[in-house]
Order: C-alpha cells, then sequence, then structure tokens
C-alpha cells in the first residue's frame, strides 16, 4: 500500500503543520479548507516556517521551492477524493467531522485511506459512518506540527492491519516517531494533559495562585518549558474545553468535569492565541494575565 499522494481537510494551525511535513517529505500534498482567506493564511504560515527552517540552516532554498510546489490549495474538497491518504483536521466537533466524511465518500478512491487528526473523539465511531471503516484510523499529530516528533496511531475496532502498517510506516518516513494508542477518550497524550490543565484552571478559579504564579510553579518547579495556562491558551481554550468534554462524557468520572471558569472563559470568546486574549491578554508586549 504505497501511498506519495495526501490530502489534509482544514487549513488552520493543525492542517498548515500537517500539510508542510508532507511536502518537506516528498508527497503531493493537497489543502482544502472552506475559506480562501484561511488557505492564504495557511500558504503563508507553510512559507514562513521554512523561512524559519532557512533561518536555523535546517533547509536549503532550493528544498523550500521544491516544498512549496508540493502543496495546492483549494476550495473544493471533493478534489481530495482520490487521493492515497486524507487526514482531517477539521475543528473539534463530531458533527463537523461526519459532514465532511460524508461528502467526501461518492469521490473516495478504492484505495483511499480515510485518516482523523481528532484529539479526543472516538475511531470507531467516526469510522462506522463511512464506507471503509478497515481503511480508517486515527492519525493524531501534536502541536506545532514540524517541531514535535510524536503521531499517536489510533486503530478503531475495525480497523484492518494493512492500514496501520501502512500509516505506521508513513509517520517513519516523515522523521517522527509513533505511538499507539487503544480506542479511548482523548487517548494518551491528552489523556493526561487536558486534566492537567483542567486542575491548573481550578487552581486559578479557587484562587490558590495567580496566572503568573501558576504558570511560573510549573516551569520552575516541574521544568515544563511553558506553564499549563499559557499552554492552554496555545493549544486553544475551545479545543481544551471540547476535550474535558469528551473526557467527562466518555468515562462518566466527575474529576474530568471542566473548570467553570473554563467554560466562561470560552463563552467570552476568549479563546486564547487565536482571539489574542485568553488566560493572558496578547494585544500587549509581552502579554498581561487576564486575572
Amino acid at each position: 500500500m504505497q501511498i506519495r499522494t495526501v490530502g489534509v481537510v482544514g487549513a488552520g494551525q493543525m492542517g498548515a503543520g500537517i500539510a508542510q511535513v508532507f511536502a518537506q517529505a516528498g508527497y503531493d500534498v493537497t489543502l482544502t479548507d472552506i475559506s480562501q482567506e484561511q488557505l492564504d493564511k495557511a500558504m503563508a504560515k507553510i512559507a514562513w516556517g521554512f523561512g524559519r527552517m532557512i533561518e536555523k540552516q535546517q533547509l536549503t532554498a532550493e528544498k523550500r521551492d521544491t516544498a512549496m510546489a508540493l502543496i495546492t490549495p483549494t476550495l473544493k474538497l471533493t478534489d481530495l477524493g482520490p487521493l492515497d491518504l486524507i487526514i482531517e483536521a477539521a475543528t473539534e466537533n463530531e458533527a463537523v467531522k461526519h459532514k465532511i466524511f460524508a461528502e467526501l465518500r461518492p469521490h473516495l478512491g478504492k484505495q483511499t485511506i480515510l485518516t482523523s487528526n481528532t484529539s479526543s473523539i472516538s475511531i470507531t465511531r467516526l469510522a462506522s459512518a463511512t464506507d471503509r471503516p478497515e481503511r480508517f484510523m486515527g492519525f493524531h499529530f501534536m502541536n506545532p506540527v514540524p517541531v514535535m516528533e510524536l503521531v499517536e496511531l489510533i486503530r478503531g475496532i475495525a480497523t484492518g492491519d494493512e492500514t496501520f502498517q501502512a500509516m505506521k510506516a508513513v509517520v517513519a518516513d516523515l522523521g517522527k516517531t509513533a505511538t499507539n494508542s487503544e480506542d479511548f477518550p482523548a487517548f494518551i497524550v491528552n489523556r493526561i494533559l487536558l486534566p492537567m490543565i483542567n486542575e491548573a484552571i481550578y487552581t486559578l478559579y479557587e484562587g490558590v495562585g495567580s496566572v503568573e504564579g501558576i504558570d511560573t510553579a510549573m516551569k520552575l518547579g516541574t521544568r515544563h518549558p511553558m506553564g499549563p495556562l499559557a499552554l492552554a491558551d496555545f493549544i486553544g481554550l475551545d479545543v481544551c474545553l471540547a476535550i474535558m468534554n469528551v473526557l467527562h462524557e466518555g468515562l462518566a468520572d466527575t474529576k474530568y468535569r471542566p473548570c467553570p471558569l473554563l467554560v466562561k472563559y470560552v463563552e467570552a470568546g476568549w479563546l486564547g492565541r487565536k482571539t489574542d486574549r485568553g488566560f493572558y491578554d496578547y494585544r500587549s508586549d509581552p502579554p498581561v494575565p487576564t486575572r
């Protein structure tokens, strides 16, 4: 099962990063989104990312030009249908993902493998709504994709071994490391990471520490490169809330209850870096805590 053509659905932070690493590895990539503006931003972000690599002498200008030429942006989701591999990297909303797969279904090639970059949603459930559950699996990249070395591979109950081995080979070809997770809510990384972030928000909510105090404590006390509240802003507070809701609903354990303060921030539209306000206000330099 040779994979040479790749489609990425969603040109946000994750989708752009996924497109970048595949193009750098020599794959033909088609990147789609519902917004031309978002596609333009993604292509600019990818060019910027390659530019940073050139500055660090990790890439030559010639290889950058070759990689950029391998990426084709399109507004037509159905353009991805005949490709060897499709990676859905849309918003963390199950209904949206089902709609994407339903629209793709009549246009898929017999050989096409479908995957989702979901960080928490059941792969078995997503696969069951497609025409190829045996050729469907979770393909979860870490953020930021060009920098992070890990990819979580998640098999649904029907995922075939040939599909799994093909995706494992792709991860190796990208120069990344695969870890295998069972299909349980939030898989490995977010099953551990998001409750920690949620607990940090509870620590702020209960007045145990300030935003700066909590982040400084975790950076200097546990050698985390980024404090949990700054990390939440980087991930997106809406994404954090969505994952905590999946954990809470899927495992029915009160320890996964989203902190009310996290809910309030999302209700306010303060989603972190992407909206310029979250636990920090990014409209000033350096960012200022909002509580």
